[in-house]
């Protein structure tokens, strides 16, 4: 469009220089020589003007009109096809120019097509200068990075809880196959059946409750009541099977909004935790506190040195660290714990102690500030 614009305005500019008539003054530029205009002109203003001179002016005149109409055509066809063909070298170029800019669209079209929950392998990994469409390429791959990471934890998640799961009924099917494959077995047996299965079921009950606790985390949180984890851990303090364990608590006011349920069960859990993985007569410390706009709940207990790389991936489900003393349950517990925090939008944090144990600190986001100081002191 551009160049048909030119084209127009270029001939009407040339078509409007025009050929004088005979009543104008010509000049060389319009094709009649400077000697032979001058000699027109006073014959054209003579009373009596030559008629031999006057058809010479005549015809140079429309010599004149006819070279420009010559010109003009000549002009605008070699204009056309000029402009024709920039027209087609400008589509190639631009369509050559358009497929390389496109490029990286076709290969992030190809990875997401290449993408499925089966298969997270693809990645675009577009090189070049960096530009939209490269910011655009590390986002895709890093989305794809992400989505890979959910799907395997998922996939090790269920093949985790399915080999758990298989434990409780394979103890079920044994119990009850020897006795009642046994000739010998008497009404007596009855009753140590009875208590293997339901040490077994209930074995399944608990598994099958965290694991509900866990998909329900996963739809986020639903009540936003303000509970105080001092309060809380008060109450969990009295009740809580620590066995052997010194406790030892430093409860401030540390409030949070959040599910007064779901509190209670992180920290019942992070207190089982440092009960079950212990030493004999070992310590727990738990202490709540508010500060710089947060809530923070800490329990740390004794018991054997553990690695910063054990205490990065025991949040991770069914994780055991086999190196400590006990073996019961089902490595969840601080699995349920960072997913509590989360849905609280806080963070929980694992450090080995130096002297054997672990330290495990929740922070939670506070709705306000505690409205005093008072710390709740118990040993």
């Amino acid at each position: 469009m551009c160049g048909a614009i030119v084209v127009a305005v270029s001939y009407i500019l040339v078509a409007h220089l025009g050929a004088p008539g005979l009543g104008q003054r010509p000049s060389s530029r319009d094709g009649i020589p400077a000697s032979i205009a001058a000699q027109c002109r006073s014959e054209q203003s003579s009373a009596h003007p030559d008629k031999l001179l006057m058809a010479q002016c005549i015809f140079q005149l429309l010599g004149a009109q006819h070279q420009r109409d010559l010109t003009l055509s000549h002009l605008l066809l070699y204009s056309l096809i000029t402009l024709a063909v920039v027209i087609a070298l400008a589509a190639l170029l631009g369509w050559i120019a358009a497929g390389r800019a496109l490029h990286p669209v076709h290969r992030i079209t190809a990875a997401a097509r290449a993408a499925s929950a089966s298969n997270l392998s693809a990645r675009v990994a577009l090189a070049g200068p960096r530009d939209e469409l490269h910011d655009l390429a590390e986002t895709f791959d890093e989305m794809l990075d992400r989505l890979q990471a959910t799907f395997e934890s998922q996939q090790r998640f269920i093949a985790n809880a399915s080999h758990e799961l298989r434990t409780p009924l394979a103890v079920m099917r044994t119990t009850l196959d020897v006795v009642q494959g046994n000739p010998d077995s008497t009404a007596d047996d009855l009753p140590n059946m009875a208590a293997d299965i339901r040490a077994a079921v209930d074995h399944a009950e608990q598994l099958i409750s965290a694991l509900i606790i866990l998909a329900r985390n996963e739809q986020g949180l639903t009540v936003h009541d303000e509970v105080d984890l001092a309060t809380v851990a008060e109450d969990i303090l009295e009740t809580a099977d620590v066995r052997d364990r010194q406790v030892h608590a430093t409860l401030e006011p540390a409030v949070i909004t959040g599910d007064p349920v779901l509190a209670e069960r992180l920290i019942a859990n992070l207190l089982d935790n440092a009960a079950g993985y212990n030493i004999a007569d070992g310590e727990i410390w738990i202490s709540t506190r508010t500060t710089a706009g947060t809530s923070q709940l800490t329990v740390a207990n004794t018991g054997p040195i553990i690695t910063p790389a054990d205490a990065d991936r025991l949040f991770q489900p069914f994780q055991r660290l086999v190196d400590r003393t006990s073996h019961d349950g089902f490595g969840l517990g601080l699995t349920i714990v960072a997913s509590i925090a989360a849905i609280h939008c806080g963070t929980v944090t694992a450090r080995p102690r130096n002297d054997g144990g672990l330290t495990v600190t929740v922070t939670i986001p506070s709705p306000r500030a505690p409205d005093h100081d008072t710390a709740i002191q118990e040993t």
